[in-house]
């Protein structure tokens, strides 16, 4: 086990800190803004994530965006790893089965203020995307098994709905009831480390599936965009 001391307090304040900061970038908005000249937030749905920009200005934008948002979710864990090295040491030296279940709680911190700096971002008055890239990207990095059975189940629900919304929304809600049954009976990390990991994936689900509820809306009035491989024309 882990000795719990002082310096476990400025360390997780500084890597949440950071992981906001580094998830306020909006990729979209930067990209749109310096290759484009426009402002995401004006096109299209007005969201500033992927889905508004592939619609708005195609491929090579949204893949841009897409590089962009998956990397500031796998740099926010890293930082905050590195951090805990730095402040509080004697929290990274645990036995190796606690080492994994300590790196999945700070990983799952770390990505929920990620995910609000993505939501929330300081830079831009508080308005950014759903941060439904960022939170795949921070379970790459943290989680890889579920992150391999999420994807495809995303993937799959698109395929099916033809509504990324939908998509989202039903795979925030498959998350945690996936992250419970693989850490406890595949990962084998016990009861009680299970069932920390599960409550903060909830806690993400909470925010995907909130920063969803216009789609909701349009979904109920049947005015909710399919998903095409054609873009739609900005404006």
């Amino acid at each position: 086990m882990f000795d719990f001391n002082i310096n476990i307090i400025p360390a997780g304040i500084l890597a949440l800190i950071v992981s906001y900061l580094l998830g306020s970038c909006n990729s979209s908005i930067i990209a749109v803004r310096l290759i484009k000249h426009e402002d995401i937030r004006k096109q299209g749905s007005g969201n500033a994530g992927l889905t508004n920009t592939f619609r708005c200005y195609g491929k090579g934008m949204a893949l841009i965006t897409l590089i962009g948002d998956l990397l500031k979710g796998v740099i926010a864990v890293i930082l905050s790893l590195l951090i805990f090295n730095l402040i509080a040491p004697t929290v990274m030296t645990a036995g190796s089965k606690d080492m994994t279940d300590i790196n999945m709680a700070i990983g799952y911190c770390s990505g929920i203020a990620a995910i609000l700096g993505h939501i929330f971002p300081v830079y831009y008055g508080f308005k950014g995307g759903k941060g439904v890239l960022v939170s795949s990207s921070i379970l790459l990095v943290i989680d890889p098994l579920t992150f391999v059975i999420i994807i495809p189940f995303f993937i799959l629900m698109i395929a099916v709905t033809r509504y990324v919304s939908v998509a989202s929304i039903i795979s925030a809600v498959f998350y945690p009831i996936l992250t419970f049954l693989l850490h406890y009976f595949v990962l084998d990390l016990g009861f009680k480390w299970s069932l920390v990991h599960t409550l903060l994936t909830v806690g993400t689900s909470i925010l995907l599936i909130f920063m969803h509820r216009e789609n909701i809306k349009r979904l109920r009035n049947h005015t909710e965009n399919k998903f095409t491989l054609h873009r739609k024309k900005a404006g």
